[in-house]
């Protein structure tokens, strides 16, 4: 069964936006700053308490440590919200440059290039978010998603499942591992 890309650009440009401005308002427990133990815990947790953990990490991945960066990466994306994918492009690209070590900048200006089928541009910032956090399980998403639309299916359920080993109940995740097994395994008779 193959998806049609246009579809596919829908989930992913939703999803994007759903993860890039899905933060938690409310303070996080004690441990939240510790992300071995939170993905510790998400490899573990109930579809329930995933939730929670999700937040708690992606607001930790967030966390750029310098206000600057943390301007960049605000104005980026609200330029994102806005539909001005150049404006977003300028701020979330000053912000690789002023923290190449910040894995986050890199894993939202690839959204953005994915918006706008840059998929070469997306996947290089997304390798490059994956060196620096090989745990970010959106990432590693977001490569399989780019994956199945250049028409490498064994590629992309190889990184679906990568992702599902560290986040087992990410809902999108296990959808796009069901959609993609019977076509790449084959199906039973």
């Amino acid at each position: 069964m193959s998806i049609a890309s246009t579809n596919l650009k829908g989930i992913v440009a939703a999803t994007a936006l759903l993860v890039t401005f899905s933060f938690p308002c409310s303070a996080q427990t004690a441990d939240s700053r510790d992300e071995e133990e939170l993905l510790q815990q998400l490899s573990q947790a109930t579809p329930e308490q995933s939730i929670n953990i999700d937040r708690q990490l992606k607001a930790l991945w967030a966390q750029s440590g310098s206000a600057s960066a943390d301007l960049l990466l605000e104005r980026g994306r609200e330029a994102l919200d806005h539909g001005d994918t150049q404006a977003a492009i300028e701020h979330l690209t000053a912000l690789t440059d002023h923290a190449p070590q910040f894995a986050e900048g890199w894993h939202v200006r690839a959204s953005v290039f994915f918006g706008i089928d840059l998929f070469g541009m997306a996947a290089a910032d997304l390798e490059h978010a994956l060196t620096l956090n090989p745990n970010n399980y959106e990432a590693i998403y977001g490569l399989g998603l780019i994956f199945e639309i250049i028409g490498q299916p064994d590629k992309a359920l190889e990184a679906y499942n990568r992702a599902l080993s560290i986040h087992p109940h990410h809902e999108e995740v296990t959808n796009a591992v069901n959609r993609l097994k019977p076509q790449v395994e084959g199906s039973a008779l």
